[in-house]
């Protein structure tokens, strides 16, 4: 974990670069473009079956439109970080370009270029496991709601898990020489990346970060830092 707090912070410390704030904001720009495209799609699916169906009438009609619209609103912690997750994949290279370039130059002169096919699948692997993962801990999610606290805390731990093992594929993309992290280094990586997706604000650093991160991760501890 001492690692990964080192790295986190190093992650930080990379935001303000002009380069890395560029691809943030683009990054973010599209990540809520497609939200909203996406919570626009699913309000006007549940419309149009409601009234195409006509199973309610006009007053339930509208009620159950604003239900429609809480459970987007409500379902949108698990939306964001998948389409965040998506739209990172498009841009990872250039952040782990940008990062290696700057504090790990002979890693980075060493990396393989990674097209954008590549990055294409990686971001569609990593959000298809993001789904099915939190899809079959669904019902261990519900049983532990009675706790109050056991849901968040069992969805960080399997959030992080998926999590560390996508940040560090995106990574290794570049360096598919490199042995891969080990485990408690890789749950580190995946436990601070999603509880800062949790975080308010924060959450909206939190896909550039938690990739600048896994760089950092990598190459720390193979002694890379120039």
């Amino acid at each position: 974990m001492t690692h990964a707090v080192r790295a986190f912070l190093l992650a930080l410390r990379d935001v303000p670069n002009p380069r890395v704030l560029r691809i943030l904001l683009q990054s973010l720009a599209l990540t809520l473009l497609l939200l909203v495209i996406m919570g626009a799609a699913i309000y006007f699916a549940a419309r149009w079956a409601l009234d195409h169906w006509q199973w309610l009438g006009a007053s339930e009609r509208d009620m159950a439109g604003i239900l429609v619209v809480l459970a987007i609103i409500a379902g949108s912690w698990l939306l964001f970080r998948a389409v965040a997750i998506v739209v990172v994949g498009l841009f990872a290279d250039a952040i782990v370009a940008d990062v290696e370039g700057r504090h790990y130059p002979a890693a980075a002169a060493r990396a393989v270029d990674v097209g954008w096919r590549q990055n294409i699948r990686l971001a569609l692997a990593s959000v298809v496991r993001l789904i099915g993962g939190n899809l079959l801990a669904l019902p261990i999610y519900i049983l532990l709601l009675v706790t109050g606290i056991g849901t968040p805390i069992f969805a960080l731990f399997v959030n992080g898990l998926l999590l560390g093992r996508d940040l560090e594929a995106m990574v290794l993309a570049r360096h598919p020489d490199r042995p891969r992290l080990d485990r408690p280094a890789r749950w580190s990586l995946g436990l601070l990346s999603a509880a800062s997706f949790v975080v308010p604000v924060a959450n909206l650093l939190a896909p550039i970060v938690s990739a600048a991160m896994a760089v950092h991760m990598l190459h720390l501890r193979s002694g890379d830092r120039k």
